[in-house]
């Protein structure tokens, strides 16, 4: 199981440039704050849909 989750890592991290034109990791109500020397970025509202669209599937192929 730790190969698989290590393979779809390294897929979805090869294929970020394509997924960042979806819009996926600037939804409203992520946290940006950009100051001189400083930059601070939490994804809150893009975690709770990766963690619900991957809830769905694992509920899914479990059926």
């Amino acid at each position: 199981m730790l190969i698989v989750l290590g393979v779809l890592l390294v897929l979805v991290g090869l294929a970020w440039p394509w997924i960042d034109k979806l819009g996926l990791g600037r939804l409203p109500g992520d946290i940006a704050i950009e100051r001189d020397g400083f930059r601070f970025y939490f994804p809150i509202t893009t975690m709770l849909v990766i963690s619900g669209v991957v809830t769905l599937l694992l509920w899914l192929f479990r059926k």
